[in-house]
């Protein structure tokens, strides 16, 4: 259950256990992210004078000076394992500034609505969704390795189907820059990849929610949900045919055993080809009622490994040449045993990306984003050891 916590309660620096929200369930702070002064503000501004959250409102600079330094290892009954909710910390701190945290939370509750009214068989008008399509655009060419870090880090409670569309728009974006798309192409790419799974809206919750194995006629009713989109898109939104092929064919697969017609190789349509890799790193990476969240290197393996099966290898190679093998956000731990945020990649040399540290050799833990930047180009004698699961620091 949600506690109601007053705003003149909050001091910067402090966080919350679990996700906050303002009204309207607005994320406001994510769990174990110091909140800023200027968010604070910001509620103020508006008139907000409570939050929400099922977690508990906690003095991080007080209890992080008198935690033990020099070691990352926490037990699951340790308080600080608790707090930041298995995350080292600092892990996360300032992964997503405030003005990318704000557009991004916007660009989903945007998409809510609208699919709220496809839900309910209300007429939408196109012009709505051409704005939000575009103003995705200009984020991703202004803030594209910070909506890398926003799509692994963020969740919005609640959102789950806006949030897969906003998050797989800005990945099919970034693979669409990599390949020299024309600006039409990248529009039509963005609307596809934001309504590609809208037909799921009439899908029922018992099938959508079901944790177990599907029945065959659930099965069906579950594949039925492409034609589904493709119908709202060109029929109800009035879209053209390759906006609607998005969602038509992004669970085709490249060796031609996917749904709903069994298409093959190149006769997939290319933006489908594209959101379909898109859609899988966004699924694998989210939280779902029916599977853990995985993290970002471990998503992009399990891509890497798909041997020309599902996914078109080209398409394949883009996406990672967009995101890295390390997708920036991602936590990694070096052969120094020093812990790091993947900031920036290389696509000419994606296994050493440039890092900010988190916890230096010597145990020491950076707070606010102070640590030092590292770039394994030219840090010749270090490399990444394996990828961190944030989540899971306090089962080492």
């Amino acid at each position: 259950m949600k506690k109601k916590y007053s705003v003149d309660r909050i001091s910067p620096g402090d966080i919350f256990t679990a996700d906050a929200f303002s009204e309207g369930d607005i994320l406001f702070a994510s769990a174990g992210i110091p909140i800023k002064e200027k968010d604070l503000e910001g509620l103020l501004r508006w008139g907000i004078t409570f939050v929400y959250s099922e977690g508990k409102l906690v003095d991080a600079a007080k209890d992080l000076a008198n935690s033990k330094s020099g070691s990352v290892r926490m037990d699951k009954d340790d308080p600080m394992a608790m707090l930041f909710g298995g995350k080292a910390p600092g892990a996360l701190d300032a992964v997503v500034d405030n003005s990318i945290l704000t557009a991004y939370s916007d660009m989903v509750a945007r998409l809510n609505g609208i699919m709220e009214s496809i839900a309910s068989n209300e007429k939408v008008d196109s012009k709505i969704i051409d704005k939000l399509s575009q103003d995705i655009l200009q984020l991703v060419r202004e803030k594209e390795s910070a909506l890398i870090s926003s799509v692994i880090s963020l969740d919005i409670k609640g959102y789950d189907l806006a949030r897969s569309g906003v998050n797989s728009a800005i990945l099919s974006i970034m693979v669409g820059q990599t390949l020299k798309l024309p600006a039409h192409r990248l529009m039509h790419l963005a609307t596809g990849a934001l309504l590609h799974d809208v037909g799921m809206l009439r899908i029922p919750d018992s099938i959508i929610q079901k944790k177990g194995a599907l029945s065959p006629e659930e099965a069906q009713k579950m594949k039925a949900h492409p034609l589904i989109s493709y119908r709202i898109i060109t029929k109800e939104l009035m879209y053209p045919e390759d906006i609607g092929l998005v969602a038509l064919q992004h669970h085709e697969r490249w060796d031609g055993a996917g749904y709903p017609r069994r298409g093959t190789g190149q006769a997939i349509d290319l933006l489908a080809r594209i959101v379909s890799v898109a859609d899988a790193f966004e699924a694998m990476i989210s939280h779902k009622p029916y599977r853990d969240s995985m993290m970002g290197y471990t998503a992009i393996k399990n891509l890497l490994s798909d041997n020309s099966r599902r996914f078109d290898p080209d398409i394949l190679k883009a996406f990672v040449k967009s995101i890295g093998i390390y997708p920036i956000g991602s936590t990694v731990v070096l052969n120094n045993a020093a812990i790091a945020r993947v900031i920036d990649s290389h696509a000419e040399a994606p296994l050493r990306p440039k890092l900010k540290i988190i916890v230096d050799e010597f145990g020491k833990h950076y707070k606010d984003d102070t640590g030092d930047v590292l770039d394994l180009l030219s840090e010749k004698t270090l490399f990444i050891a394996k990828a961190l699961n944030t989540k899971e620091i306090s089962r080492q």
